[in-house]
């Protein structure tokens, strides 16, 4: 009797996927100024070149059909769910797809993550994922959105666009958030949760089968010159602290007189960084705040 024959090993196609840690809220530029760093999530993504065809819809099983096999390594990887459907790359990935009328994931795609931005540590690590995700979900779908369509995408699940923005451009940028009509604002909320890192305990195919299409032009971003001199230095500290409880010792209400300190020096930073040879005074001064780091620095003090 012959032996069995193996069955073949199948074929893929192989991408690349480099999203870069960020600092956000430079200076005075709270929720406006964004600046890409040299630490960076990188993906290495394999798409079988012979793929059953998807469900038709997420909860119809088929024997074929595998989800995404994600695996993760370098910092804090012990950490991140592996499932397709609580990882929050592949969440936001699959977010894309579904707006694309695209259910579920192609089969047997492989997904491997090299994390070297710390969790909670101020580099932007969470929204380097949301830009991540999107950007596969547009390789899934090979849907080859636009810088622009990919910034509404993520605009949907991160809310402030200096870290995103950075991320999916790149270099010293500053960015808004449009003003959105009625019909717009009610699309705002998708069923992935603003803290990032959390979903609900079921979930699962179903959830947010049917998510609301972003609104085109949620962002506008400017990028900004930055000079050769200028370099950046991330210190990171040992432990984490949480977006949420860093955004919650804020006031509510601010003078006009710190309104303006922060204006003018913000006005002045877009322009200080990009001189060539660099002004450390100027630099130095432009990058005071009365808005964010005064109140924000109990909460760092050892």
């Amino acid at each position: 009797m012959p032996p069995p024959v193996p069955a073949p090993t199948p074929a893929y196609r192989h991408y690349a996927i480099h999203v870069p840690a960020t600092t956000a809220n430079v200076g005075p530029g709270f929720d406006v100024a964004g600046i890409a760093l040299s630490l960076s999530l990188d993906l290495k993504v394999a798409i079988p070149t012979t793929v059953p065809s998807a469900p038709s819809s997420p909860s119809v099983p088929s024997d074929a059909y595998t989800l995404p096999v994600i695996t993760y390594s370098g910092l804090d990887s012990t950490t991140v769910p592996l499932s397709p459907y609580k990882n929050l790359l592949t969440r936001v990935a699959l977010y894309v797809l579904r707006c694309h009328q695209i259910p579920t994931f192609p089969s047997g795609v492989l997904i491997h993550a090299q994390n070297n931005i710390p969790f909670g540590r101020g580099l932007g690590s969470s929204g380097a994922a949301v830009i991540a995700g999107v950007l596969l979900g547009s390789l899934l779908g090979g849907l080859e959105l636009t810088k622009a369509r990919l910034l509404d995408f993520a605009l949907m699940v991160e809310r402030h666009p200096d870290n995103v923005t950075a991320a999916l451009v790149g270099g010293f940028v500053g960015s808004y958030l449009s003003s959105l009509s009625p019909t717009d604002l009610a699309a705002s909320s998708i069923p992935l949760a603003e803290v990032l890192p959390e979903y609900p305990e079921d979930a699962g195919p179903e959830w947010g089968a049917h998510p609301p299409i972003p609104p085109r032009g949620i962002g506008h971003y400017v990028r900004f010159g930055w000079a050769k001199e200028v370099r950046a230095v991330a210190v990171m500290p040992r432990f984490e602290l949480a977006t949420a409880l860093a955004r919650g010792v804020l006031p509510e209400v601010y003078t006009r007189k710190d309104l303006v300190f922060n204006l003018q020096r913000l006005a002045v930073l877009t322009t200080a960084l990009a001189r060539s040879p660099p002004d450390p005074e100027l630099i130095y001064e432009a990058m005071k705040d009365r808005v964010h780091q005064p109140y924000r620095m109990k909460l760092v003090r050892t």
